[in-house]
């Protein structure tokens, strides 16, 4: 039985191949692609935990594992997956060569102007990567401006928007094009800081325990007087209104039944991280909250 909202959404797909942009040449939109051929291409830009293949070329990490539990249930048996730079994944996404991107993307306005993007699949706060000991006490993007450090961020990354929105000069900042890079490059002191989720960052230094580095406390980014919530979610095409749909209802219902949070926490997720009732994706690309 169609809901109101389901007959809206599957006028709005039919609006779409009109115009032939969410439809591929036989008229199938791309979710009714994905459930007959049973894959769906996702991108991912090989950063731990949250998008990457393991030792045995799995495509895993808390995007994808989360993705292929809700497209399950909307009909969707499996993934591939196409690894890009992270500041590729979107283009990539546009470009048509992905479905959509399951490497945690921030949800931002500037983003939300090329992409529409689920409800939020997480909230993580950012963090830094430093030296033992922190030498210059680093625990907001303000210490950076403060201290003049040097920072490393990944190119076309949220952490790399909040750098240079509050404060940090484009020249005191070096972009990378991954999570081991910019790694390697704090380790080397190339940079005397790297920015990046405080899961992403702690997930490196476990994985490799000989740096003598460590991960600062997550902190907060207030951006004009105004905090940000970092939430993530899964990026989709514009016109493929019906595929997002689906997708959030049944996101929705992971995240309420302990599902998410099943196959989320072995890449370092809790509870914690589940995005509050209050913060909508509307809200996000709005830049409302």
């Amino acid at each position: 039985m169609l809901t109101r909202r389901r007959l809206l959404v599957a006028l709005g797909a039919a609006g779409a191949c009109a115009l032939a942009a969410a439809c591929d040449r036989s008229g199938a939109t791309t979710l009714r692609r994905i459930r007959e051929s049973g894959v769906a291409r996702v991108a991912i830009a090989g950063e731990q935990p949250y998008g990457f293949s393991d030792a045995a070329g799995r495509v895993t990490g808390e995007g994808p594992e989360v993705a292929r539990l809700v497209l399950r249930a909307v009909g969707v048996d499996g993934i591939e997956a196409v690894q890009v730079p992270f500041d590729k994944l979107i283009d990539t996404l546009v470009a048509g060569d992905a479905d959509l991107v399951t490497a945690g993307l921030t949800i931002s306005p500037e983003r939300c102007a090329r992409v529409a993007f689920s409800r939020p699949d997480f909230v993580v706060r950012p963090a830094f990567l430093v030296r033992r000991g922190n030498p210059a006490g680093l625990r907001s993007f303000a210490d950076v401006v403060r201290t003049r450090v040097r920072l490393g961020v990944l190119a076309g990354s949220a952490e790399q928007a909040w750098a240079r929105a509050s404060g940090v000069p484009d020249h005191a900042v070096t972009t990378y094009d991954g999570q081991s890079s910019l790694v390697a490059a704090v380790a080397d002191q190339h940079v005397d800081a790297g920015a990046l989720t405080r899961i992403s960052l702690l997930d490196a230094l476990r994985r490799n325990p000989g740096l003598r580095l460590e991960v600062t406390p997550g902190f907060r980014v207030t951006i004009a007087g105004r905090e940000v919530v970092p939430a993530g979610g899964f990026a989709f095409r514009r016109e493929d209104a019906d595929l997002v749909a689906a997708f959030d209802d049944a996101l929705a219902a992971a995240q309420a039944s302990g599902d998410w949070l099943r196959v989320a926490s072995p890449f370092g997720f809790t509870a914690a991280n589940l995005p509050p009732a209050d913060v909508t994706t509307a809200a996000l690309c709005a830049g409302a909250v």
